[in-house]
């Protein structure tokens, strides 16, 4: 069976357990985590499969291989697991125990922690220490960053990874139960590794690019929609988020980025995306919502403040379909 029955009372679980303790660091060190395990693999998949001397259209081909191969192996272990967790446990003990596996995919915590240590780091070390913390949290350079940029990097990051992170993990979850989120987090973390456009990537990872912007279609959506009852339950302007969503979302760069950016914009009163700068390479983007676009420690706070409420409303649900 594909989907576990109780899977929202396993979703609840592991939401619970990584709203809790995440995934430890002690632990971490000793065994890795799994996404680790799947970036290992991925690595191992492209010194294989991505070689230059390659025509453009090899390459693409080798990198949808590559994608396929990645997605059978996660995909396929995750099924033993749950198939054999299922058959040989007692019912709450399978439950627990998949809620437990289930909780490694997700990342509520840890992104609250990459986050709002960007606000500790701007009010304890000033630019610098904001430039030394948002450097763990995004991919474009630091140094290019000032305060407010620093601070719109944060916030666009929470918004994104609230996505990627948190709803859409559920979502797939849902959908298709340990192997569903196991696959989505493979094609996320295969996105974030080779999808980029790159000279070694751009032909290589298209197909884990464009799976990953499939993928996380109906999450970005959804996200955007928390933001915008998020901000109507914290006193912010829902109606400012929901028109930035429908004004701005589409005209982003990413089909899914602007949703819950142009969300989070519009409900903290703020002008997220815009120009910034990759590895020296000036990427002009528009900006999400119309707000200020100076931004501030206190702002990623208001932001986290949007996001938690965000999780909770993610769990209520779940909640709400256990007792259903």
């Amino acid at each position: 069976m594909l989907v576990y029955e109780p899977v929202f009372l396993v979703l609840l679980i592991a939401l619970a357990i990584d709203a809790a303790v995440g995934w430890p660091a002690t632990l971490f060190k000793r065994i890795g985590h799994p996404v680790t395990w799947m970036g290992a693999l991925i690595s191992g998949l492209d010194r294989s499969l991505n070689d230059q001397s390659m025509t453009r259209s090899r390459l693409r081909f080798n990198g949808a291989v590559a994608v396929g191969m990645l997605i059978g192996v996660v995909g396929g272990m995750a099924m033993v697991v749950q198939i054999v967790v299922v058959s040989l446990l007692p019912l709450w003990m399978a439950v627990a125990l998949l809620g437990l596996i289930t909780a490694s995919l997700v990342a509520q915590k840890s992104l609250y922690e990459h986050v709002v240590a960007v606000a500790d780091g701007l009010e304890r070390g000033g630019l610098q220490g904001g430039r030394e913390a948002v450097a763990m949290v995004v991919g474009r350079d630091p140094k290019t960053l000032d305060e407010a940029g620093v601070g719109r990097a944060a916030i666009e990051s929470l918004a994104e990874n609230f996505s990627d992170g948190v709803v859409a993990p559920v979502f797939w979850a849902v959908v298709g139960g340990l192997p569903g989120i196991a696959i989505y987090k493979a094609i996320n973390t295969a996105d974030s590794m080779i999808g980029h456009r790159s000279p070694r990537y751009e032909a290589f990872g298209w197909a884990a690019a464009r799976l990953d912007d499939l993928v996380n279609l109906p999450a970005s959506r959804l996200t955007a929609g928390l933001i915008v009852l998020a901000a109507l339950l914290r006193g912010r302007s829902a109606r400012n988020a929901a028109s930035s969503v429908m004004r701005d979302a589409a005209h982003h760069r990413s089909p899914n980025a602007g949703w819950p950016e142009a969300a989070m914009a519009g409900g903290l009163g703020l002008a997220l995306g815009g120009p910034r700068t990759y590895d020296g390479v000036r990427v002009e983007d528009v900006w999400m919502g119309n707000g200020r676009r100076e931004v501030g420690a206190a702002d990623i706070r208001a932001a986290l403040s949007l996001y938690v409420t965000g999780c909770f409303l993610v769990a209520g649900s779940i909640g709400v379909l256990v007792l259903a």
